[in-house]
């Protein structure tokens, strides 16, 4: 086999994302598209084998493109330097029913899962998440490492610095020219959250209208 395609991650997430990676490389046979797990609970998920990493690492194949299906921006970012560290190459996966529209720049390794919608003159870091209907809407600017949970409503003029978490169903209100709406590095937004004022580094807002979380 001259290629391989790996889902690093065969948990939820990951078992989500493959069949939006074999559908983009509906070319390849199926025994191209493995899932790449340091724990295994099986030999193989969906009819996909799954591979330790340095199984996966091993490999004969020729060309071998990873995409990293976590979470938690910390963790994916351990993987994605271990795939880089061993000379990997990233693999960015998009539904083909996805809207991408005008002067958008997204880098290297983002997972765009079905239903999502980036409008014009967006500017996205690399490893970026985006689940199920989520959109990012004009002149939004996001770091690397951010998560978008489903439905996801990121309005325009909006900056998410890295490793930010934005919770299913969570509203960023729209920000002004050259007065953005700001959601910190490592912040967190809750489910549901509705985001009206900045958001500070690594705080957790929760609520309509988002606030810090009491604990």
């Amino acid at each position: 086999m001259s290629k391989i395609y790996g889902v690093f991650g065969a948990s939820g997430f990951g078992r989500e994302v493959m069949p939006v990676l074999r559908a983009q490389f509906s070319q390849e046979s199926q025994s191209a598209f493995v899932f790449v797990d340091d724990n295994p609970i099986a030999d193989e998920i969906n009819g996909h084998r799954v591979l330790t990493f340095d199984q996966f690492v091993a490999d004969q194949a020729e060309t071998k493109l990873v995409s990293v299906a976590i979470a938690d921006s910390q963790v994916r970012k351990k993987l994605v330097q271990r795939c880089s560290d061993a000379a990997l190459a990233f693999v960015d996966i998009s539904h083909a029913g996805n809207v991408i529209m005008d002067d958008v720049e997204i880098e290297a390794g983002s997972i765009l899962t079905p239903f999502v919608t980036i409008t014009s003159n967006v500017r996205i870091g690399k490893q970026f998440h985006a689940n199920i209907y989520s959109y990012v809407a004009h002149d939004c600017v996001i770091g690397d490492y951010v998560t978008f949970a489903p439905r996801v409503m990121c309005n325009g003029n909006v900056h998410i610095h890295d490793y930010a978490y934005i919770g299913t169903g969570a509203i960023l209100k729209q920000g002004k020219p050259g007065k953005p709406l700001v959601i910190g590095e490592g912040a967190v937004v809750g489910m549901g959250a509705v985001v009206t004022k900045d958001v500070a580094p690594g705080a957790v807002v929760v609520g309509n209208p988002a606030k810090p979380l009491v604990k």
